[in-house]
C-alpha cells in the first residue's frame, strides 16, 4: 500500500511579516503627515517596536520604504527622523516641480483628449467640495482634501501619456507633501481653491502658456511662503 506524504502547508511567516510591515508603514506614513513628529524628530525603531506590538525588523522595513518617500531620513550613527526644517531642502524639491511639471502640463494640454478633459473637470469638482479641514483632523490639511488635492494635480498632467513622466511626478509629489501641509500654517489666508481655478480654467481652455505660468506661479507660492520669501503676485 502506498503511503501518501502529507503536502507541507505553505510558509505564512513571510507573508504575516509583509502585512504587519504594511500596517506599520501605513500608520507612520499617516502619523507624519499628521503632524504627530516634528520636522527633526527621531523615528526610534525600538519606541515604534513597543508602541505597535511589532518586532524590530518589521519596524525598520517600514521605516525604510517611509525613508524612500522622503518623508523621513536615515541619519549615519542616528537612526531615522522626520526631516529637519530646511528651507534649502524645499527649495530643491520645489525647482524640481517648477523645471519638471510645467512641462509636462504643456504636453497634457496638446494630446490629451475630451476624456482627459472631463476628469479635468471632475477632478476639480470633487477638490473644491472637499473641505481642507475637518475638526477630527486639527489644523492640518483634511486627509480627503489631500487626496482629492494630489488627484487634482495628477490628472492635470495625465493628458500627456508618458507613464515614466508621471511616475516622476508621484515621486516629487510626496517629497513635498510634508512642505505643502507646512506651510498651511505660515499663510493661513492663500486662496488656493482660485489657484486651482485658474488651472483648470486654462487646461480646458488649451491655453499651455497660461496653464504653464499658472501652475509655476502656484508652485512658487507654496515654497516662498514655507521659506518666508515672497510669493508671486497674481495677474
Amino acid at each position: 500500500m502506498t503511503q501518501t506524504v502529507p503536502t507541507p502547508a505553505p510558509a505564512t511567516a513571510p507573508a504575516g511579516k509583509q502585512m504587519l510591515s504594511e500596517q506599520v508603514y501605513a500608520r507612520l506614513r499617516d502619523a507624519i503627515m499628521r503632524g504627530d513628529y516634528a520636522p527633526g524628530d527621531a523615528l526610534k525603531p525600538q519606541d515604534i517596536a513597543k508602541q505597535q506590538g511589532v518586532s524590530l525588523a518589521v519596524v525598520r522595513e517600514a521605516l525604510v520604504r517611509v525613508v524612500g518617500e522622503g518623508l523621513a531620513d536615515r541619519l549615519p550613527n542616528r537612526g531615522f527622523a522626520v526631516p529637519a526644517f530646511s528651507d534649502r531642502r524645499w527649495q530643491e524639491i520645489a525647482e524640481a516641480r517648477r523645471t519638471i511639471e510645467p512641462v509636462v502640463l504643456r504636453m497634457s494640454v496638446e494630446r490629451g483628449d475630451v476624456d482627459w478633459e472631463a476628469r479635468v473637470r471632475a477632478a476639480h469638482h470633487r477638490l473644491a467640495r472637499t473641505p481642507a479641514y475637518v475638526p477630527e483632523e486639527g489644523e492640518y490639511y483634511s486627509s480627503a482634501w489631500s487626496k482629492a488635492h494630489r488627484d487634482f494635480h495628477r490628472t492635470l498632467l495625465e493628458g500627456c501619456g508618458n507613464p515614466v513622466l508621471l511616475e516622476t511626478f508621484d515621486r516629487l509629489w510626496t517629497a513635498s507633501e510634508l512642505a505643502r501641509r507646512w506651510s498651511a500654517h505660515r499663510n493661513p489666508g492663500r486662496d488656493g481653491a482660485e489657484e486651482h481655478r485658474l488651472l483648470e480654467e486654462a487646461v480646458l481652455a488649451r491655453d499651455a502658456d497660461t496653464a504653464a505660468e499658472v501652475l509655476i506661479r502656484h508652485l512658487t507660492r507654496t515654497a516662498a511662503v514655507l521659506t518666508g520669501g515672497s510669493a508671486p503676485s497674481d495677474r
